[in-house]
């Protein structure tokens, strides 16, 4: 049986509202009742008949996988006696205390006043992700839209979506039709690649055949300052290249200085005129995670040693794209990637269940515990599809490792089932499924939502 087995979750950001940054927080409760947040102050620190509490801030790669080994259970944690979620803001930790301070989310209503509350824990596990890289540039968070959160997605839809039917307006002028339907992506990663090699297809392939006046105007362009996929082998990057190109998709070598509400500047002075603006330059810590008071590693991230512990708190671990390795354990900082996150989750659990069979479970009571082997980072490969039925396929351990890449349609196969592995339930496996062959057979649903 798991030592640590009831789980509660709450959101944990306190600088954006829910649905721009949904990160939340998980804590182990096997004497608490399903009582709305409103019903009672805090939640009290656990006693010595009860079990200890975990609390987890984060629902994403690192915080949601790592729960069916802690909790002993391939169900939902909610259907676990004593596991809740809470839809909340974390405002703030003491963690000398042992506290996490809270606040309930109101989603917009501003009849609805929030609840604050506190939770007590024994073991803090910080998981809140990063958040998009602006670079100080000006204009980017007022008029780009990012490729972080599901309704960054569906923003990007309905801006395209309006975009077509407003270029069809009798006596708009020809330079303002081209703008309107310029799709503009900065950011020559694996997610920038993605989705324009994506929307490229989605134009070729269903928005033409239902607005036929768009085919000379319609285009994407995609802005790097250096290479594109620069992480993957020499040979896969000039196979993209060339694919992207050959889907209609503009590739720009060049560094954004300014963001303007119909267009952006390049350092060169190049002005690049857009409807649809979407940002993907890499991550960074939120103002969340930069506002604790922990030692930092390179980058600005949460420092942590070789067992995912912060040296400088007692019982608090950080893990996902939030943390990173402190310099003095000599080891680099992880990329903020979905595989590291979610070892990382699954290490701690395993970590954690340990510690807890070991007698050190319960607050101040784990430094006399043999941890074990430390965490381990290897690198499986890297994937990346860039539209056509295409897919980049590196499985290097490392940029200057040797190794096996694989381009093409039998790599788009490949990431594909990669992809279906790594949907949480088979119901949700089922429903992708579902719909690529939808997609495949029908098109996209291009209606406007």
């Amino acid at each position: 049986m798991s030592f640590f087995r009831n789980l509660i979750q709450l959101s944990t950001s306190k600088y954006k509202p829910l649905l721009q940054n949904p990160n939340f927080l998980f804590t182990s409760l096997s004497h608490f009742t399903t009582d709305t947040p409103t019903s009672y102050a805090g939640l009290e620190p656990t006693k010595r008949d009860e079990k200890p509490r975990v609390v987890v801030l984060g629902s994403g790669w690192a915080g949601c996988p790592w729960l069916s080994p802690l909790v002993g259970s391939n169900l939902p944690y909610r259907k676990h006696p004593g596991s809740y979620f809470f839809l909340a803001n974390c405002t703030g930790l003491d963690t000398e205390k042992h506290t996490v301070h809270c606040e309930t989310v109101t989603g917009g209503l501003d009849t609805v006043d929030p609840w604050r509350f506190k939770i007590s824990y024994d073991k803090l596990v910080i998981a809140l992700g990063a958040e998009a890289t602006t670079f100080g540039i000006r204009g980017v968070k007022e008029h780009a839209i990012f490729l972080r959160e599901v309704h960054h997605a569906q923003e990007i839809r309905r801006k395209l979506l309006l975009n077509l039917m407003l270029s069809d307006v009798p006596g708009l002028s020809e330079e303002e039709k081209s703008r309107l339907l310029h799709c503009v992506v900065v950011g020559g990663g694996p997610t920038g690649v993605e989705f324009s090699g994506e929307l490229s297809d989605f134009i070729l392939k269903d928005v033409r055949q239902t607005y036929a006046h768009v085919k000379d105007y319609i285009h994407v362009t995609l802005i790097e300052a250096n290479e594109i996929l620069s992480s993957f082998d020499d040979s896969l990057r000039r196979y993209a290249t060339k694919q992207l190109t050959k889907s209609g998709v503009h590739l720009v070598r060049g560094i954004v200085k300014d963001v303007k509400p119909q267009k952006l500047i390049l350092t060169d002075g190049t002005e690049v005129p857009y409807g649809l603006l979407v940002w993907s330059t890499g991550v960074g810590p939120s103002p969340f995670v930069k506002s604790l008071e922990f030692p930092k590693s390179p980058g600005g991230r949460i420092g942590i040693d070789e067992w995912l512990r912060v040296p400088s708190a007692p019982d608090v671990f950080a893990i996902g794209d939030c943390s990173g390795f402190l310099e003095s354990t000599g080891k680099p900082v992880l990329p903020a990637l979905a595989q590291v996150a979610e070892r990382q989750g699954k290490y701690l659990a395993n970590l954690l269940n340990k510690i807890g069979k070991d007698g050190g479970g319960r607050s101040n009571s784990g430094k006399e515990v043999e941890l074990g082997g430390p965490f381990v980072y290897r690198h499986l490969g890297s994937m990346a599809t860039i539209g056509s039925y295409k897919a980049l396929v590196d499985l290097r351990q490392s940029k200057e490792a040797k190794g096996l890449a694989l381009k093409g349609f039998a790599s788009w196969f490949i990431w594909r089932s990669a992809y279906l592995t790594r949907v949480i339930s088979w119901r949700n496996r089922f429903y992708v499924a579902i719909n690529w062959a939808t997609t495949f057979v029908f098109g996209r649903d291009i209606s406007r939502i």
